[in-house]
Order: C-alpha cells, then sequence, then structure tokens
C-alpha cells in the first residue's frame, strides 16, 4: 500500500499526518510497557504494523526519489521534519521501554527456573544400592539462555 499523492505538497501533508499517528500509537505501547501492561500495547498492533508499513515503504521511496517532496512549501517540509524528530524520539523511548520490560521478565523466569531446580533438587532421594538418586526429574519449564 502506498501513498496517493496528487503533488510534493499533497503527498508531504499526507507523510506529516501518517508520521504523526505513527508517533502516537507508538507513544502509547511505550506507555503501556512503562506501566508493565504487554496487553494494553498489544491493543493497536495490527494498526501499528500497517502504518509502520507504509511508512518504511514511503519513506524509501523518498530516499529514492526526493524529488517527491522537494517542490512543497519550505514549511510544510519543515513540518514533516519536526513530525520526523518526535516519531523518532518516541522510537527511542519505546525501545528503552521494551528492554526494560524484556529484563524484568527474563529475571522473573530465571527466578521461577531456579526455584524449581531447587525444589527437585531438595526432592531427590536414594536410589537402590544406597546411593543418592540425582538423576533429574523431566520439569515442564524451559529455559533458553540466548533470549
Amino acid at each position: 500500500m502506498a501513498i496517493a499523492a496528487e503533488n510534493p505538497a499533497d503527498r508531504v501533508e499526507q507523510l506529516i499526518l501518517l508520521t504523526e499517528r505513527l508517533t502516537e500509537l507508538i507513544a502509547l505501547e511505550a506507555a503501556a510497557f512503562e506501566q508493565r501492561r504487554p496487553l494494553e500495547a498489544a491493543r493497536h498492533h495490527e494498526e501499528t504494523a500497517k502504518l509502520a508499513n507504509i511508512y518504511r515503504h514511503e519513506s524509501a521511496r523518498v530516499r529514492a526519489n526526493p524529488a517527491l517532496v522537494e517542490a512543497a512549501p519550505p514549511a510544510q517540509r519543515q513540518a514533516l521534519l519536526r513530525a520526523t524528530e518526535a516519531f523518532d524520539a518516541v522510537l527511542a523511548r519505546q525501545g528503552r521501554a521494551i528492554e526494560a520490560a524484556r529484563t524484568i521478565t527474563e529475571g522473573l523466569v530465571q527466578a521461577i527456573a531456579n526455584e524449581v531446580a531447587g525444589q527437585r533438587a531438595d526432592q531427590a532421594g536414594y536410589g537402590a544400592g544406597g546411593l543418592r538418586n540425582t538423576a533429574a526429574a523431566p520439569t515442564a519449564i524451559t529455559l533458553n539462555q540466548r533470549a
């Protein structure tokens, strides 16, 4: 999907609207992550994904052909620049919020895994011949150290 602009001014105006809406949605996601409400962040995921795809596509078109926006009024191009700077700032904020949520989640998973492992070790009994049975029982938790 692409922007259907009649002229450079129309294209810039549509890019401004697209960038501002995308900024708004990502700011909502970042706030949800900061408030530790990841399910709330997913509420606008479909719209965000569609708009992000359009933004990526249109940004690539403008980079490949700057003439698409060069004839737009300077004030309008300046407004697009400000909208893009705000978008970049909210992306950085969202990145920090997601990283913090990931770190917290990994810590919780690690703590649970350690607790389960500790309880399993405490329950080890003695096997045949009076030797301590150290074979680990199967567990339902999978821990990915790389995640």
